[in-house]
């Protein structure tokens, strides 16, 4: 399948935003890539070309998504060279774990700036090429932790939980247009930031994951790049949890 309406992925150049990229890619799509790091950006690019990605199939921004005039300005550009946005995936997020009493404003503040505003900004900028062209695919990152909550990440649980909801309501609003709007919800996927936890909490998470075992980025990607596909275009409003079975 070949298909070069423009993809966007943000926070694309690691983990499993990379992963995303790279199956959209596999997917013949064009894909750009937002993300803050330009050395990750640049090893994407050699890691894309490695797989016989073309120059022109992925095209990278160094680009700081919560400055919300310069991810407008982007996308808008970015849909004017191509003759629109085809899919939106949300995926950029951060976490600042403590317990709830003991996070200051700043906690708060930065996750909902970078996981749920700037979710929400992108997906008004795409939303609006999406139903002028009466297609679109929108899959937003989300977690289990917006699911079902977690203790000492209440600010990442609550910005994850909006991002749901955003979903749901935007997924209400634009259908009739072509539109799908869809969450994945990861649960302990083995990435960079997964890697930095204590061992006795990733234990503790395997004791309630089912399979008994941490997803890969892959795992994730690849039911992006389905709800991405034309197959899935009577799917939308859903949380897909990709987690083991640790939310059911």
């Amino acid at each position: 399948m070949s298909d070069k309406r423009l993809a966007i992925v943000t926070g694309g150049a690691r983990g499993i935003g990379r992963a995303i990229v790279l199956a959209l890619i596999k997917q013949g799509r064009r894909v750009a890539v937002f993300d803050i790091n330009p050395e990750q950006l640049a090893e994407l690019k050699q890691v894309a070309a490695a797989q016989g990605c073309a120059d022109d199939d992925l095209v990278t921004f160094r680009l700081d998504i919560t400055d919300s005039a310069a991810l407008t300005a982007t996308m808008e550009q970015l849909a004017d060279r191509y003759g629109g946005i085809g899919i939106l995936v949300n995926n950029a997020g951060i976490t600042r774990d403590k317990l709830m009493i003991q996070m200051d404003d700043a906690d708060y503040d930065i996750l909902m700036n970078i996981n749920l505003k700037a979710a929400f900004t992108a997906t008004r900028v795409a939303a609006r090429s999406m139903v002028r062209n009466r297609f679109g695919r929108i899959v937003c990152i989300a977690s289990v932790a917006g699911v079902m909550g977690q203790a000492g990440s209440t600010n990442y649980a609550a910005s994850k939980a909006g991002l749901i909801g955003m979903t749901k309501s935007i997924a209400r609003e634009i259908g009739k247009k072509g539109v799908t709007a869809n969450c994945i919800a990861p649960g302990f996927i083995q990435t960079e930031m997964t890697a930095a936890l204590p061992e006795m909490v990733k234990k503790a998470a395997l004791e309630v994951i089912p399979v008994k075992r941490m997803g890969q980025p892959q795992d994730v990607a690849g039911a992006v790049a389905f709800l991405c596909s034309d197959e899935a275009g009577y799917i939308t409003g859903q949380v897909l949890c990709v987690d083991g079975g640790m939310a059911m």
